[in-house]
């Protein structure tokens, strides 16, 4: 079983992001960049499934810059047998919409033929959580989506959500597409053997307009700002005071 894990380069979830001054974006000068939350739990499910000899080989892909390579090495250090770049020269966080990623992605499926497309639910960046649904529908294939427990029995690869009446399971026949939560697992720490041996390990590159993708955005960004600070609370003398604030001042009620 082949498995593609496609993966984003996005800032941190440590850094604590600033707004451009202009208000355009968010300003990535100097910021730690990392892989994605999500497509990390994405990777280590890939990785458990090779482990249980389940899977026989792991591709990892990301769209971005040169330097995004940087997320596939570490993809490669957890587990990952080789990576596929695609650059482009546009904003991930803003300009790369989901519909083209889904659509580049599509491309490389396509090349590929993985069995089984393991990716996170969202990329913190822009917290669109489309890619992966869009991709499906691309494809038409299966998809189960916000997973907390994957299992393979054959040609079939069974998915467990929450949902707010309790666990939704579905039965997918590959190949298909999930989507990870962050109940899926707990992904591990690259060792420094791993890391070294990842520098060896294939990466091919490509750009964007060789797939025959038009990158032109749908969208455009008009501002980016920081949410307005939180007020302090208050206490109240009785419970008629608090009405009287919720209808007179809160407005709610």
């Amino acid at each position: 079983m082949k498995i593609l894990v496609p993966i984003k380069r996005v800032v941190d979830y440590n850094v604590k992001v600033r707004v451009k001054a202009d208000n355009t974006g968010v300003d990535l000068t100097g910021v730690k960049m990392s892989m994605n939350p999500f497509d990390e739990i994405a990777v280590e499910e890939a990785v458990k499934l090779k482990e249980a000899g389940t899977a026989t080989e792991i591709v990892v892909a990301t769209i971005g810059p040169a330097v995004a390579q940087d997320v596939i090495r570490t993809a490669m250090a957890i587990g990952a047998d080789r990576g596929i770049l695609v650059t482009t020269d546009l904003p991930t966080d803003t300009a790369l919409e989901p519909l083209m990623v889904a659509k580049i992605l599509a491309k490389i499926v396509a090349q590929e033929s993985p069995n089984l497309i393991i990716m996170g639910k969202q990329a913190i960046d822009d917290d669109s959580n489309q890619t992966g649904q869009m991709l499906a529908a691309l494809l038409n294939y299966p998809q189960g989506t916000f997973i907390s427990k994957l299992t393979i029995n054959g040609d079939r690869a069974e998915t467990v959500r929450e949902v707010d009446g309790g666990l939704e399971t579905l039965s997918l026949k590959l190949p298909a597409i999930v989507t990870t939560d962050l109940r899926l697992n707990t992904p591990r720490y690259a060792s420094l053997p791993n890391i070294m041996k990842a520098k060896s390990k294939p990466l091919a590159t490509i750009t964007a307009d060789s797939l025959g993708v038009a990158l032109t955005p749908r969208l455009k960004v008009l501002k980016v700002a920081e949410p307005p600070k939180r007020q302090g609370g208050a206490k109240v003398a009785d419970v008629d005071t608090l009405i009287a604030k919720l209808k007179t001042e809160a407005k709610v009620i």
